[in-house]
């Protein structure tokens, strides 16, 4: 779903508010699992936006904290909605976190790659080359991984489009990811794709020296509906971490106004990726 809430963004609006009626209602976890005869573990899972609640847990949530009236359809009209699948979801195969379902229903993405091309923007070649390089081993694995790269790029154009904004360091443009011709062909798809209205691409050149935020890759998600807070995607070899605290949200957002402010204006970066491409091209 676009240019709205979609099921990955009211699950998340849902786990919200039954955590926070529990509360209101001076429960405990442990005491709402014993109540209502589930694990510990599920509630938890609920509250945390890994799964949706069952018809009958949720009911019995909602009666367990004394949710009635219009508060009581509204919750359960959310939890009808959680319940649709996106497209994102017939690759869960692949998919280890929400982040894609997240993306799919932002109304901005701002993202820093300190060594690879964002996935927004990968070429298919290029995709396939990090993909492969990744241990996957079955040929319909990388397939499938492919394809969700192509499929979030649909978010890149049409009348709901997504205002991205990526900060590369200059060395995911040098990397030779896929061999030259490769890099050359996804250093020139960055070149078209730069001089989209809805796009802004920077450049952290390595003149740039040391800056804050270094080296660790990170999405900075917002979505259209203000009820719903913006979101912080980090991932490294340790496997994917989401932070939803404001505090925290608005910490990354000012490492992210750092990071541009460090790197190259859109006109100069075009110029960069321009510069290197060559040089792959042997120019």
């Amino acid at each position: 779903m676009r240019g709205g809430r979609g099921p990955t963004v009211r699950l998340r609006r849902l786990s919200a508010e039954l955590t926070r009626l529990r509360r209101e209602s001076g429960f405990t976890r442990e005491e709402v699992s014993q109540r209502l005869g589930v694990a510990a573990s599920t509630v938890y899972r609920i509250e945390s936006g890994h799964t949706r609640p069952q018809s009958r847990t949720m009911r019995d949530l909602l009666d367990l904290y004394q949710v009635g009236g219009g508060e009581r359809e509204g919750l359960l009209g959310l939890a009808r909605e959680a319940a649709r699948r996106g497209w994102w979801h017939a690759y869960d195969d692949v998919l280890p976190g929400p982040y894609v379902g997240l993306e799919a229903e932002a109304a901005s993405v701002w993202n820093y790659e300190p060594l690879l091309v964002p996935g927004l923007l990968e070429t298919e070649a290029y995709a396939r080359a990090v993909v492969s390089a990744a241990l996957v081993q079955d040929p319909a694995e990388i397939e499938r991984r492919i394809a969700v790269r192509m499929e979030r790029q649909r978010r890149l154009a049409g009348p709901d489009a997504i205002a991205y904004w990526a900060v590369v360091d200059e060395a995911a443009l040098r990397r030779p990811v896929g061999g030259p011709a490769v890099m050359a062909e996804q250093l020139r798809r960055l070149q078209e794709v730069a001089v989209q209205p809805n796009v802004t691409l920077q450049v952290l050149p390595f003149d740039a020296g040391a800056y804050l935020g270094m080296g660790t890759p990170l999405a900075v998600l917002a979505f259209p509906d203000p009820e719903d807070p913006g979101v912080v995607f980090l991932e490294n070899m340790g496997g994917e971490l989401y932070l939803e605290d404001p505090d925290e949200v608005r910490a990354y957002v000012q490492v992210f106004d750092h990071l541009r402010a460090a790197a190259l204006g859109p006109e100069k970066s075009i110029e960069k990726v321009i510069s290197v491409e060559k040089e792959m091209s042997g120019r």
